[in-house]
């Protein structure tokens, strides 16, 4: 089972809201999911981005893979960097 961390869109027509979830690849964008992990908010100024940096680091330690735009917002958290140094420490 592929598992991808990306966003399912929740708001309303010309109001997007995202929450970033934990799904298999094969499900459909809005349907079923794994696990919530943050929500992301494009209309607010800057944009509003609540993510839960232990359960992000979790799935992707497991094996979770983002999508290109989760995985833009997982770097402006700082969450790919602490990937990076819990993934080269573990190698070590």
């Amino acid at each position: 089972m592929a598992v991808k961390i990306r966003l399912k869109r929740i708001g309303t027509k010309k109001k997007p809201y995202y929450r970033v979830v934990v799904a298999d690849s094969r499900s459909p964008r809005d349907g079923r999911f794994i696990e919530e992990i943050g929500t992301y908010n494009p209309l607010t100024e800057p944009a509003e981005v609540n993510i839960n940096d232990e359960k992000a680091l979790k799935w992707m330690l497991d094996g979770a893979k983002p999508s290109d735009t989760v995985k833009n917002l997982f770097s402006k958290q700082g969450i790919m960097k602490k990937f990076h140094e819990v993934k080269n420490t573990n190698n070590k």
